[in-house]
């Protein structure tokens, strides 16, 4: 299969994804409340949002595949570089997070487990920029926080040691 190819195909399949969230899906599976005076605090915006961008990542692939140079042959790295076991190390360390997630909510609270949970990813994953990893690990958090507790007025759960004002 060449890159082309894969292109061409991920590209329509996305997008089609992407057409049956905004004219089947959401409507059908997301209620909206219709005394919203916010239309960012609708229920039904950010569904929209993330599939007008998953069209909108589709085209692309389509419109890649389509203006791009003749088919290359796609190297499957799996079989240029076999890792092993280190894979499924990585998938089972990854598990591991997903628990210590779950344990960590009602102690730690969102906020804090996000960060860390954030960090630990980055780092199970080899990230390349390990500071640009660790200030969003701690910046993403808190931004979100402030807007959905101050702006949104949304309730986010705290935990039993440390709460955010």
């Amino acid at each position: 299969m060449s890159e082309k190819s894969l292109h061409l195909r991920l590209g329509i399949i996305v997008s089609l994804f992407a057409l049956f969230l905004v004219f089947y899906a959401i409507p059908s599976f997301v209620f909206a409340p219709s005394n919203v005076r916010n239309i960012i605090l609708s229920p039904v915006f950010w569904p929209y949002v993330l599939a007008g961008l998953t069209g909108t990542i589709g085209l692309g692939l389509v419109f890649n595949a389509l203006t791009s140079a003749p088919d290359t042959p796609f190297d499957d790295e799996e079989s240029v570089h076999p890792e092993g076991s280190a894979p499924w190390m990585r998938l089972a360390a990854l598990a591991v997070i997903m628990v210590l997630v779950m344990f960590g909510l009602p102690r730690l609270g969102m906020v804090w487990t996000a960060m860390l949970a954030f960090a630990a990813c980055a780092f199970l994953f080899r990230t390349r920029h390990p500071i640009v990893a660790v200030i969003c690990a701690v910046v993403v958090p808190l931004l979100l926080y402030a807007f959905f507790a101050h702006v949104a007025g949304v309730a986010i759960p705290q935990g039993n040691f440390v709460r955010l004002p």
